[in-house]
């Protein structure tokens, strides 16, 4: 730690040390007025500042300041693009160094368990390394800018209907592979200056007075040398909070909140190195980040929104293009449907909710570059219910055109932080048109505006679908760009499309206990649940069509020193013009006798190529690929063996694959006790001397001598030797021979 922290730290007092440890006026860190230690502010801003304009405005309530308004996570994710989500994070720590906020509370990287929970819009994938990945370059980004990030929200945060209270209960492989994988990676790789430690308990310990989770895995495992503090109103008890590894309390409760630290370390509950750490670091995070209010930041809005435009253009993902109706050609007659054009769902509600800077809606568009548009409102964003009035003229409207382009998604009100949804369709009014319309039109294309996997009944009976999620201020010009072809859609679905809530591997289980989420699918998430139950969807996991063709070859796999495979494969844009695509690498891991997914996301890429060029890909995966987390030694494992490798256009989609033999493992002999099987044992020859030595040589000898025996053996546990013949003295001196 800083020098100059540590003298300030010996000459506070004990009360300020506890304000320190108290965050105030709800966004703000307490100021120490006698030792020059400045106030610092952070606030919410995942896909857009959000600073209040009235610093006790908690909720949100009053007006923030004016700000770019980005594409959500659902959407940037999609664009699989590390760099583009570095430079999104360098455009966010210049808005917040602009306006005096030293600490921007995101990125979320919460994996996307159910498409039922409300602020997935807000969240990366259902894929940890996506959300790690995306999560390190967006974080990279922002600090780049002496502006800090806090991200969230640690861990298993995964629903937000009763997310003060509930546990997310499951094994700790599930914990580990799923849900800290992301974590783990962004704190590894790109060093956070703040965690946010979640509402919700972890198999029933609060996650705000967790040891095991903020102190022994994110501190001693991770080594994490930043702040954690709480989400909003997360600590339930301060003082055991600091025990268990939490820094600073948010918003704070005032004196109430230093009075209660005082007087545990007055009365010896809390000593007072333990609060001396907490301290520490939030002087750390002021020192680091404390802004000079003579800094010149270059902060320009135009060219901000600019690039909002620009990544929602990179992200969108285009799901349908049936006969090419898309792009647009000029001769084409166009007939604009649906109230979301006029006034379209372009950012997510609750703290990531910004007050934008310039807001192009996509009726405003097409008016200025498509002056023969016809437009009919279609529906109503209020209420569910058909219209005819409304109903009548969009039909009307496609009947005298030859495309037609409707604007369809989910109302705000349906989706937002603070409570989960209750289903995925879009309302039946929205629904019900489209139908309507592809009945006097058979060229409809449905542009979705939504946070997160919706049904679409009438897939079969439209030409295209363009997902623009919740594409940011620059809606209406990034759509138009896409649609007209002036940019070439690239982006692939971080998340998978059901055909219904009742296929996804929560249902029945997700919201329904108000105090423990049980993930009895475990490991099962998304594509990696879709894969083993071999369930039909509607788009998978990582799909994405282009407006050009690609083609995979030559796969060459090597392995390298220091535990790492080299996976090279070629990609050739095969259509007539220029695009960029997103390969995937899978790994399927044939060695470990456990429970495991079919494959899983272990690397990607985005290459853009020209008409008719190739381009050699070249990916590293590192030793963590081919590992899973072994509860019993508490360890990342890799067993000797046979791993596929798997290249695809998307998780259904797999275009090259080949299979390798890793012989890493240098303690891959399994722990022989009581339960360990006759086959098991016999099988290695390395314990010949053991059972030697033990006597039980003899046995063995005798059940192999009969063929019959052999299926016999796969079956019979070590400890039924005694039933056999062999004494337990015997069994207890070979487990100890065989383990030494």
């Amino acid at each position: 730690m800083n020098n100059q922290v540590s003298t300030i730290l010996n000459k506070l007092t004990v009360r300020e040390k506890a304000s320190l440890v108290s965050g105030k006026e709800f966004w703000y860190t307490e100021p120490i007025d006698r030792l020059g230690i400045k106030s610092i502010m952070m606030t919410d801003g995942p896909s857009g500042l959000r600073k209040q304009a009235d610093t006790s405005d908690a909720l949100g309530l009053n007006k923030s300041v004016e700000a770019v308004s980005f594409p959500v996570s659902a959407l940037t994710a999609s664009s699989f693009d590390r760099a583009l989500l570095t430079q999104l994070g360098k455009h966010l720590g210049i808005a917040a160094k602009a306006n005096d906020v030293a600490v921007l509370l995101g990125p979320g990287i919460n994996m996307k368990r159910s498409p039922l929970a409300g602020r997935n819009f807000e969240y990366f994938s259902e894929d940890p390394l996506v959300a790690g990945e995306l999560g390190s370059a967006y974080v990279n980004g922002v600090q780049s800018e002496n502006v800090g990030v806090s991200l969230k929200h640690f861990a298993a945060n995964n629903r937000e209907n009763q997310r003060f209270t509930v546990s997310s209960d499951m094994d700790e492989r599930t914990l580990r592979e799923i849900y800290l994988s992301a974590f783990e990676n962004v704190v590894k790789n790109a060093h956070p200056a703040t965690l946010m430690c979640s509402y919700n308990s972890i198999n029933g310990s609060l996650n705000s007075e967790n040891k095991w989770l903020l102190t022994k895995i994110l501190r001693d495992e991770w080594d994490f040398q930043g702040l954690v503090m709480s989400d909003w109103g997360a600590v339930a008890d301060h003082v055991r909070a600091i025990k268990a590894g939490l820094d600073l309390e948010m918003p704070g409760k005032g004196k109430s909140s230093i009075n209660e630290i005082v007087d545990a370390v007055e009365s010896g509950m809390l000593a007072e190195s333990e609060l001396d750490k907490a301290a520490r670091r939030v002087l750390n995070l002021i020192h680091t980040y404390s802004k000079d209010s003579n800094d010149a930041v270059n902060y320009q809005k135009e060219e901000q929104h600019e690039f909002a435009r620009k990544t929602a253009e990179q992200s969108m993902i285009l799901l349908k293009n049936e006969d090419q109706v898309l792009p647009l050609k000029s001769t084409d007659t166009v007939g604009v449907v649906g109230e979301l054009a006029a006034k379209p769902r372009y950012q997510g509600g609750g703290s990531s909710h910004v007050n934008a800077f310039k807001v192009t809606t996509p009726l405003s568009v097409v008016q200025q570059i498509n002056p023969d548009y016809q437009y009919a409102q279609g529906y109503t964003l209020k209420g569910t219910d058909t219209k005819e009035s409304l109903s009548d003229e969009a039909i009307e409207l496609a009947k005298n055109v030859n495309k037609v382009i409707v604007f369809a998604g989910l109302p705000e009100e349906d989706e937002s932080e603070g409570f989960d949804k209750v289903r995925i369709d879009l309302p039946e009014n929205q629904n019900e048109l489209i139908k309507k319309l592809s009945e006097v039109n058979p060229n409809i294309v449905v542009v979705l505006q939504n946070g997160s996997a919706v049904t679409m009944p009438w897939i079969k009976n439209v030409k295209g679908v363009l997902e623009t999620y919740l594409a940011g201020e620059a809606v209406g010009e990034a759509t138009w760009n896409i649609l007209n072809g002036v940019v070439n859609p690239s982006g692939k679905l971080a998340e998978s499309f059901p055909l219904s809530i009742k296929d996804t591997p929560t249902y029945g289980t997700f919201d329904v206990n108000e105090k423990h989420e049980k993930y009895r699918e475990g490991l099962y998430v998304g594509y990696r649940y879709y894969d083993m139950k071999q369930i039909p969807v509607l788009f998978p996991f990582g799909y994405g069509l282009s407006y050009t063709t690609f083609k995979y070859a030559e796969l060459k796999i090597k392995e390298l020193e220091e535990q790492q495979v080299e996976v090279r494969f070629k990609i050739t844009n095969t259509g007539n013009q220029a695009g960029q695509e997103i390969a995937q690498i899978y790994v399927r891991n044939r060695a470990s006798y456990i429970e495991k997914p079919f494959k899983e996301l272990r690397g990607f890429t985005k290459v853009e190529l020209n008409t008719g060029e190739t381009k050699e890909v070249a990916v590293t995966l590192s030793r963590r690929a081919f590992s899973w987390y072994n509860e019993q030694t508490s360890s990342w494992q890799v067993d000797n063996g046979n791993y596929e490798i798997l290249i695809g256009k998307s998780s259904a989609d797999i275009e090259l694959q080949s299979s390798l033999t890793l012989n890493w493992s240098t303690n891959d002999k399994p722990i022989i006790d009581r339960d360990t099987y006759f086959a098991n044992i016999i099988a290695r020859k390395d314990l010949a001397k053991a059972l030697a030595e033990s006597g039980l040589d003899k046995l063995m000898g005798q059940l192999q001598s009969s063929a019959e025996n052999a299926q016999l053996l796969e079956n019979i546990p070590l400890r039924s030797a005694v039933m056999l013949g062999a004494s337990s003295e015997q069994v207890d001196k070979f487990i100890k021979l065989a383990n030494q």
